[in-house]
This record gives structure tokens, sequence and C-alpha cells, in this order.
């Protein structure tokens, strides 16, 4: 396990397009186990492939100061509810904070590490990290989408 170097904004991979994870291998597990460790050091709540330079689908998020990790292969949003308006920053865009509006709540539906199917419900401030770190996965960045009144 190591900690990876997070891409900032100006980095292409941050603007491509992910591709579908295709194998569930070590080197998958090895890449989770160091986003894992790359969240954790750099005090974050979610981090996508892309921000350590693997154009994958995958994220990885804790709520909790790494008590309780989330992992997500080819997540993808199947069910919104409601609208939230708040202040959201990103690893990739250090000392910048703006206003997105977010679904209230989500369900993806996922895969972990090893190809098992799973299902991540999510409301307020978990339902956005998870967008936020879908929309990574398409080369969305949250000031794209930032809400100025």
């Amino acid at each position: 396990m190591a900690i990876r170097q997070i891409y900032k904004v100006g980095d292409d991979v941050l603007r491509m397009v992910s591709k579908p994870v295709t194998e569930f291998d070590d080197k998958l597990s090895e890449l989770m186990d160091d986003m894992i460790d790359t969240l954790i050091y750099a005090d974050g709540a979610g981090l996508a492939a892309p921000q350590v330079g693997v154009s994958k689908r995958i994220f990885v998020a804790t709520f909790d100061g790494g008590n309780t990790i989330i992992e997500a292969v080819n997540p993808v949003i199947v069910k919104t509810k409601g609208k939230r308006v708040a202040p959201e920053g990103c690893l990739s865009i250090p000392k910048i904070s703006e206003k997105v509006e977010r679904p209230r709540q989500v369900v993806v539906h996922a895969f972990d590490r090893h190809g098992n199917p799973i299902e991540l419900r999510a409301s307020g401030f978990n339902a956005a990290c998870f967008c936020h770190e879908i929309d990574h996965l398409d080369g969305i960045l949250f000031t794209d989408k930032s809400v100025r009144k």
C-alpha cells in the first residue's frame, strides 16, 4: 500500500471519461488499497481513480476518518430523490469551495473489488459525495456544476 499523487485541476486525466473495470484481480485490489491510503492521508471524504492518474471507473469514500470505507467499482446512479444545494470542495482543486446542487438521496449500483454486485444508498452529504466522485469518472469537476448566484 502506498500514498499516491493526487492529480490537480489542469491534468488531462481529470477530464477523461474513465473506462469500466473488466478484471477484478490483485492489481485492482492494490490500486484500491492505495486509493484508500491516499484518501485517509489527504483527509478527504472521497477519491476517484482519475484523481490518482488512473482512468478507471472506481471510487472510494469514508465519512468517519477511515473507520468505514466505501468502495465502488463501475458505479452507476440508478435512483435519485430531492435536491440539496451545499458547498463542495475537492482534493484535486485545493482551496476552492463552491455551492453545487445535488440530489438529496441516491441509490448507486456498483461492484466490490471482488466483482460482487453491491447497492449503496446515501442521503445528504454522503449522496453528494457519491455524485461528486461519479462525476470524476465522467471527466466532470464540481466547479462545472457550481451554482453561482
